[in-house]
């Protein structure tokens, strides 16, 4: 069963988060509503499922900026302000959000835009959700086994590795054989693109 993307409504005006709410839950979206944006971190829960936040602009305490920055795109963000200024909408954007809209908003535009955030919502949960998986698999090793990756993965044979880690060759076949089956992978380009979706080059395996 697929899980259902929540949309997090966070507005320090209270008629503002129903009326959103009721037009949201009313087309079958599940919503939580929160009247600051401390609130909604100290209350939402991000890593069960895909969600994605309307956010208000101008907040007490963390603006909607803070904390869109503080998500750091992990979460889709569309912005509801009654304080539409050009410049920071662009700032809202450059930094990744789907939307930027003016209250009051039309339902079709505000539907629109959450639709988009809820499809982009999935697709940043899934790819979070692999990344831990593969993070949780990286950590199997141990760091002598990360080093012998790190070098493998960058094209270097097994002779070539031992004689940059002072050991010989039967032993970094050892380890590089250790490596695939915690990896669980059953050939080097396989090992090569998963070492890629960690974003994980020579310095950085060889220093996790």
């Amino acid at each position: 069963m697929q899980t259902r993307t929540t949309v997090h409504i966070v507005d320090d005006d209270e008629s503002v988060r129903r009326a959103v709410g009721r037009v949201l839950g009313a087309h079958g979206y599940l919503t939580s509503l929160a009247a600051s944006a401390q609130e909604f971190l100290d209350t939402a829960t991000l890593d069960t499922g895909p969600a994605c936040v309307v956010l208000d602009l101008m907040m007490p305490d963390m603006d909607g900026l803070m904390l869109q920055r503080d998500l750091q795109r992990k979460l889709p963000v569309i912005f509801l302000t009654g304080h539409a200024d050009v410049a920071l909408a662009v700032r809202a954007m450059q930094a990744g959000a789907i939307e930027f809209l003016e209250k009051p908003v039309a339902d079709t535009l505000l539907l629109s835009a959450v639709e988009r955030a809820c499809v982009a919502a999935v697709e940043r949960f899934a790819f979070h959700q692999d990344q831990q998986a593969l993070l949780r698999k990286i950590e199997r090793l141990t760091p002598r086994e990360r080093e012998v990756l790190a070098w493998i993965v960058t094209g270097y044979r097994n002779k070539q590795v031992a004689s940059q880690l002072g050991t010989v060759e039967k032993t970094i076949k050892v380890h590089r054989a250790h490596v695939m089956q915690k990896l669980e992978v059953n050939s080097l380009p396989a090992l090569v693109r998963l070492a890629d979706r960690m974003g994980m080059g020579d310095a950085g395996l060889a220093a996790t």
